[in-house]
């Protein structure tokens, strides 16, 4: 099967399996979504979800978070691991955001790059939830199944997971295909344990579970 065939019959299938395709971190505007991707950098949404919720009620704006002290951010976000880095960074970001964008996130893709703390799977991830404009988040979830399943082979750099996906997802499928992976990645094709391939919708078409039979 061409990796464009294949691509399509995974996203069907996947839809099938998930038919809710959202957003695991909770969020009200586009700000918190930049603020908690940063957190959920070696942390899990869950545990994101839970420390935002004192953080956004002292700072519920951008301009009140731009205004505090990265120390008083880190005291909220220690938790989420990394808690002096993710501040400084989040500080840096709302203030470019409260300074250079009147307090409102930015639609352009260059423009998110050029914020602090805020990489190719962060912008990919606010382009697509925030503005349902094409994205393709690889996060590691998607780089290990598409790898396993035969979409990229043996690639493990993010923006070279990227590139290779853009060429075999359709533009408007690439964003829920992702979240899809996220729950799949979850729930069956898994990291720290052997993958539950007995269970899985994809196993029949999936590289790795057929190489295995051979």
């Amino acid at each position: 099967m061409e990796k464009k065939d294949l691509a399509l019959e995974v996203i069907r299938r996947l839809k099938e399996e998930y038919p809710l395709a959202d957003c695991t971190l909770d969020y009200d505007h586009a700000w918190q979504l930049l603020v908690e991707v940063r957190l959920a950098a070696q942390c899990t949404d869950a545990r994101v979800n839970v420390v935002v919720k004192e953080l956004f009620a002292k700072y519920p704006d951008v301009n009140s978070l731009a205004a505090a002290e990265p120390e008083e951010i880190e005291e909220i976000v220690r938790p989420c691991g990394l808690g002096r880095s993710k501040a400084r960074d989040i500080s840096a970001c709302m203030r470019m955001l409260r300074d250079e964008y009147g307090g409102k996130v930015p639609e352009d893709f260059d423009a998110l790059l050029r914020l602090p703390g805020v990489g190719r799977k962060s912008a990919n991830l606010i382009m697509g939830d925030v503005f349902g404009k094409p994205a393709i988040v690889t996060d590691t979830h998607c780089i290990r199944l598409t790898n396993r399943i035969g979409l990229v082979d043996g690639i493990k750099d993010p923006k070279r997971v990227e590139m290779a996906l853009w060429k075999i997802v359709p533009p408007e499928e690439g964003s829920d295909f992702c979240h899809r992976l996220v729950y799949h990645g979850r729930e069956v094709c898994t990291a720290r344990t052997h993958p539950y391939c007995e269970r899985c919708c994809l196993k029949d078409i999936c590289k790795s579970y057929t190489e295995k039979l051979l």
